[in-house]
């Protein structure tokens, strides 16, 4: 009697560590579960997509040969508060946001403007760039163009997911497009006729022509437009990520890191600043 009832008692305590040890089996897996920002930081490095060919937010310098431009360095301070190393992957602009959706790169940084359609597909960070739009033109003749209902017929140079494409294309443009072309390609083909204008940001418009100052080509005096943001992309699934980006961002911004760099390359503009300008409807 006694030697049955230890082998129940027995086979209850067997039982009970059976199930106390399928317990930790559980919690141990539950607590593999990782996130994108885990992964992250677990390999120390941070995939960011560019274009390395839009001065002066992402080029190659010409004496060092390295990756430089506004929001290059603002990248490389962010992922140095972070303790990551960042490793670039070179896109054109149309590739970019495919890039961030697949997870071939964390964010994306190329002087990317905040819509409110991109908005409903990624999530931006904090802005870190203020601007507009203008229109490069050729010089003797504005390239016949008055009005933006002049660009009907016109040949508009640029990206075609680019919110400047969107407009040309609104009053009837011929587009253009190149595949992650220079900004001399570009400027190159307004001047000798093979295109018309060029809508693009304020800021890198104007140093483009600072940098080619012979080719005839100037910012059309009477367009001025679209006031924009301009934000890093990310998934916006990986909240964390983009926690962790907003919060370092914010204190860039804070502690003037930004308006530094921002100096560094609009030629002392500070870009983190909203323009003061009565803009066209």
């Amino acid at each position: 009697m006694n030697i049955k009832k230890l082998n129940i008692r027995t086979v209850s305590i067997g039982l009970l560590a059976a199930a106390v040890l399928a317990g930790c089996g559980s919690d141990d897996s539950a607590s593999e579960e990782t996130t994108a920002w885990d992964d992250i930081q677990e390999a120390g490095v941070l995939k960011v997509a560019t274009s390395g060919t839009l001065f002066p937010t992402s080029y190659y310098d010409d004496e060092t040969d390295e990756l430089t431009g506004f929001e290059v360095e603002v990248v490389k301070e962010l992922a140095s508060r972070l303790d990551l190393e960042v490793e670039w992957e070179e896109i054109g602009f149309d590739g970019m946001l495919t890039a961030v959706n697949t997870g071939q790169v964390d964010l994306a940084s190329n002087d990317i403007e905040i819509t409110e359609e991109r908005a409903e597909q990624f999530a931006f960070s904090t802005p870190i760039k203020y601007s507009y739009g203008t229109a490069i033109v050729r010089e003797d003749d504005l390239s016949g163009i008055e009005t933006f209902e002049d660009l009907e017929g016109k040949r508009a140079a640029g990206a075609a997911t680019s919110v400047y494409m969107d407009l040309a294309r609104e009053y009837g443009a011929e587009e253009v497009i190149y595949d992650n072309a220079t900004n001399e390609q570009y400027l190159r083909d307004v001047s000798v006729g093979n295109t018309d204008v060029i809508l693009n940001d304020y800021y890198l418009q104007t140093l483009a022509l600072q940098a080619f100052p012979d080719l005839g080509i100037v910012i059309h005096p009477d367009l001025q437009y679209s006031p924009s943001e301009v934000g890093l992309v990310m998934s916006n699934e990986n909240e964390e990520l983009v926690e962790q980006v907003n919060s370092t961002l914010e204190e860039m911004l804070e502690d003037g890191t930004i308006s530094e760099i921002s100096a560094e390359f609009f030629g002392g503009e500070d870009v983190t600043q909203q323009p003061d300008i009565d803009f066209e409807e």
